[in-house]
């Protein structure tokens, strides 16, 4: 993913509302989200370059989704993990996102820049390989993009007070409305972009919630709704190239007790 943002335990009927947008090269091939016949029942899209994914659940409820670090400053290391392995790695465990994360921390050096949030209906953890120790995280309503977890970055402001009306909306929260605020292409004036070690010309391409490049873009958007009573709606929307065409994948079912 490249933007991420959601309220967790903070909303009466909704332990969890998620909107994430994954932004990435229009040639890389990407299996849509499915429900994995190996990996014990995980819901996801499939990176079928390096096999992981960049965001998923369980029919348990467990959920993990990943943003790289965006430094060019420091080249990325071509022999590195794939990130996408992370979630999976979550996914797949048993375990607390607290414990789980404290095991990922002793070896997170060897991934390129990540982060990483790692949740079960009951905590929502989170890990940088930037940014030291992990942290389990408060109820809240937060944003992460392509450096640490509430950075203010505009797409990250933007994306939070957007996000923060729909959960504030006397009204039972619909997919719709949280993908229209994924797909604002509004770009920031140049005092307020971040300096990510790529030119201006670039950093203006990023630096919407929507990105729209030649090459280079927002390939899906996706919606993630965890109700209290166990209801769980799961909506990713897959973007043909740089067009404005798209398929709509829906998924609603109980979580596993």
């Amino acid at each position: 993913m490249c933007l991420i943002l959601f309220s967790y335990d903070k909303h009466p009927a909704y332990r969890l509302v998620l909107a994430a947008n994954r932004d990435e090269f229009y040639d890389r091939p990407t299996a849509p989200a499915h429900f994995w016949k190996k990996g014990g029942g995980i819901l996801a899209g499939r990176d079928e370059k390096a096999g992981g994914t960049w965001m998923g659940l369980t029919r348990a409820g467990r959920w993990a989704a990943v943003t790289n670090y965006r430094d060019f400053r420091t080249p990325p290391d071509d022999d590195a993990p794939s990130r996408g392995r992370l979630v999976t790695g979550f996914l797949e465990s048993d375990d607390a996102p607290a414990v789980h994360l404290d095991d990922l921390a002793t070896r997170a050096d060897r991934y390129n820049g990540f982060n990483l949030l790692a949740g079960t209906p009951g905590a929502v953890g989170y890990l940088s390989n930037r940014d030291g120790a992990p942290r389990t995280l408060d109820p809240g309503l937060y944003g992460i993009s392509n450096h640490l977890l509430d950075t203010p970055w505009p797409k990250v402001q933007g994306g939070k007070a957007a996000l923060r009306e729909q959960i504030d909306r006397d009204a039972p929260i619909e997919p719709e409305p949280l993908l229209e605020v994924l797909a604002d292409t509004a770009v920031p004036p140049d005092d307020e972009l971040p300096d990510t070690g790529m030119s201006l010309e670039r950093e203006r391409m990023v630096a919407p919630r929507f990105i729209r490049g030649e090459r280079y873009g927002t390939r899906s958007s996706t919606v993630l709704l965890v109700r209290r009573d166990g209801g769980v709606t799961f909506v990713e929307r897959r973007f043909e190239g740089n067009s404005e065409s798209y398929e709509d994948r829906r998924f609603d079912f109980p979580l596993e007790q």
